[in-house]
């Protein structure tokens, strides 16, 4: 009894502790119940692992690999500067790009531009799949403007930079600045002579160029270049030619806040010819104070989100705060002002535009909720276990001028996680009126997990993550959210998105890095190419199981030389169209430059319209700048299918 009367009393007695201590910590251990079921309740809403039900797949996608060259010996890694050759796998994970566009004229966006870094080669193709028009060939600058043991190519934009109706490249290199590839005309099939080499920036600079896109950034009329560096401009990380040098060379100087990267620049165009050799000329503005100039840029959109005919900018930097640009230029003077979004008590910081502390990779636009604005999706990483960050799904709110009312519905929607994210495209893919979104994924494929020494180094102090000696031995055998899948966000009932990649045909672990949409077999679907770094890239041919109707439209502007002849059509980089379905529903859609990360689509605009019968007439209202920079619109009827329009046929001034 006694001992029973002990146990009992000790009972009594603990029980009283337990409950003192639990009236002392009920604030913090209710704090760390609401912690973890917020984080459960993040992660499945994050995954689209709610509620809803997936939809039943829809699509079908078919692989068919890119050309390849022969007879050249792929490589898996690059040769790095002595100083920095503990991380020559961290400095070898960018480089694989792709662009679609119409290179041959044959009136189909079905040519290729691709950079493969296995060769560290611009490579020109037909499209996989389509008619063998003309054999792969490189585009190759002249030894005096490319040293392969100090330079390789990064990215390659298509665009006609001199208006005269011909397709041209933009190739971006590590280890000097861009080159413009001029096409001129010609008898033979198009092939490497068909291109004459314009050093657009003179003076031997050392630029590592990540985002490119093309945009007239003041509404003269002009293709401008805006341009997104990363490693700080003169970093020789290729040169490998002397090897006793070890200069110093800065990292980042913080995760989460730099601005110690290369600089952001607009080229400006002021002139171009067409004879007797064509030719373009820029100037390069300093349009961009030390908050937007030195961010360590991934990613570049360009897209008019006010109506004014005018494109904003958002560059999505790594290492710290994104950067949204609204336009206040005129012709010859270009002013951009830096947009944040309001602060309140309920959105953490890092999901409010502008404030974020994430690692923007890759950005695109689409009128996600039908209010005759483009929103924003931006890519980050959202790897578990790894950096838990977040994408972001910014969605127009209040007033049209008022960009700052943009508000993060990523993770109510269901596409806040992606994994290790890069490129993310828009597209309609069925055609059923909706978007959805494909983000390219994965950073390192090797077998040794280096996250853990990751997590050490993103932890550390800010004073010493620019110094290359704190950071881990990022080699060709590191593995870093190497094996992570491609995302293809569908969405299902109300305004959830689940990732259907896998049951689509378009589950893939190859780390990509750029993605391109383009309709390339001319059937009224969207196609998607993908660049995959040292792997093989690939065209993933749309056979669309149950697609609606399609309206693809081609907008352009027509080009009149001195003596009143016409002398070619140039694609309309900025124009808009709204398109209003039979029961009123309206939908937006910009001709692209060269928005994202490595990948860029074709200028061809698509608007898919679900059920619409193919003798509708749909109500079409464009807007659009002249080559002299003035703005127009004019409203007309089309049925589905596709057209090419000459905007200046049309011309009815605003």
């Amino acid at each position: 009894m006694a001992g029973a009367a002990t146990f009992h009393d000790a009972e009594i007695v603990f029980g009283m502790l337990s409950a003192s201590l639990l009236r002392r910590h009920l604030v913090k251990v209710t704090g760390l119940a609401i912690v973890a079921i917020s984080l459960l309740a993040n992660h499945v809403e994050a995954h689209g692992l709610g509620n809803e039900p997936a939809p039943q797949s829809r699509f079908r996608f078919t692989a068919l690999p890119l050309a390849e060259p022969e007879g050249l010996a792929p490589r898996s890694v690059r040769e790095v500067r002595l100083n920095l050759q503990r991380i020559d796998g961290w400095l070898s994970s960018v480089g694989a790009a792709v662009a679609a566009g119409d290179l041959d004229s044959d009136g189909v966006a079905n040519d290729v531009c691709h950079v493969d870094p296995r060769w560290d080669k611009v490579l020109v193709s037909p499209a996989p799949g389509t008619a063998t028009r003309f054999p792969l060939f490189f585009l190759d600058p002249p030894a005096n403007l490319l040293d392969p043991s100090k330079m390789a190519p990064l990215g390659c934009t298509l665009g006609d930079l001199n208006s005269d109706g011909l397709l041209d490249a933009v190739v971006t290199y590590v280890g000097r600045t861009p080159l413009v590839f001029l096409q001129r005309e010609g008898a033979s099939e198009l092939g490497p002579d068909r291109f004459v080499v314009n050093d657009i920036v003179p003076g031997g600079q050392q630029w590592i160029t990540t985002a490119v896109a093309l945009a007239d950034a003041d509404g003269d009329g002009r293709l401008d270049i805006i341009v997104g560096n990363y490693f700080p401009d003169g970093a020789d990380i290729l040169d490998t030619t002397e090897p006793g040098r070890d200069p110093d060379m800065s990292m980042q100087d913080s995760f989460s806040d730099a601005f110690n990267g290369g600089r952001n620049r607009i080229l400006r165009q002021i002139g171009s010819t067409t004879s007797p050799a064509p030719s373009v000329t820029f100037e390069d503005v300093a349009a961009f104070d030390e908050g937007v100039a030195g961010g360590w840029t991934l990613a570049i959109g360009a897209a008019d989100l006010d109506g004014d005919l005018l494109p904003e900018l958002y560059f999505a930097n790594d290492f710290g705060p994104d950067r949204l640009l609204s336009n206040r230029s005129t012709p010859g003077r270009i002013q951009f002002d830096v947009v944040k979004g309001n602060l309140d008590f309920v959105t953490p910081p890092s999901k409010v535009l502008g404030h974020d502390s994430f690692k923007g990779m890759g950005v695109d636009f689409a009128d996600v909720n039908r209010d005759g604005r483009l929103d924003l999706f931006v890519s980050n990483i959202t790897s578990d276990f790894a950096l838990h960050e977040s994408n972001f799904l910014f969605l127009s709110h209040g007033d049209r001028d008022d960009l700052s009312a943009y508000r993060d519905v990523s993770r109510p929607s269901g596409v806040a996680q992606s994994g290790w994210s890069w490129d993310a495209r828009f597209g309609d893919f069925d055609n059923d009126t909706h978007p959805e979104i494909m983000v390219a994924t994965g950073y390192m494929k090797g077998q040794v997990n280096l996250w853990p020494e990751m997590h050490e180094l993103a932890f550390a102090n800010d004073r010493i993550v620019h110094d290359v000696r704190s950071w881990p031995l990022l080699g060709e055998d590191a593995d870093l959210s190497g094996h992570e899948p491609n995302r293809f966000f569908v969405r299902g009932s109300g305004t959830h998105y689940v990732d259907m990649a896998a049951a689509s045909g378009l589950f893939s672990q190859a780390v990509t890095r750029g993605l391109a949409t383009a309709d390339v077999d001319a059937d009224g679907d969207m196609d998607i190419i993908v660049a995959n770094q040292w792997e093989p890239s690939v065209l993933y041919r749309n056979e669309c199981v149950r697609c609606g109707s399609s309206l693809v439209l081609n907008l352009f502007h027509t080009r009149i030389d001195g003596t009143g002849a016409e002398t070619g059509r140039v694609p309309a980089i900025g124009a808009t169209a709204v398109v209003t379905l039979p029961h009123g529903e309206r939908l937006l859609s910009e001709v692209d430059g060269g928005s994202g990360h490595a990948g860029k689509r074709s200028p061809e605009l698509h608007f898919g319209l679900g059920e619409v019968p193919p003798n509708a007439r749909l109500s079409v209202a464009l807007s659009w700048r002249d080559l002299h920079g003035v703005p127009h619109a004019r409203t007309i009827l089309l049925s589905p299918g596709r057209h090419d329009l000459t905007l200046d046929d049309l011309e009815v001034q605003r």
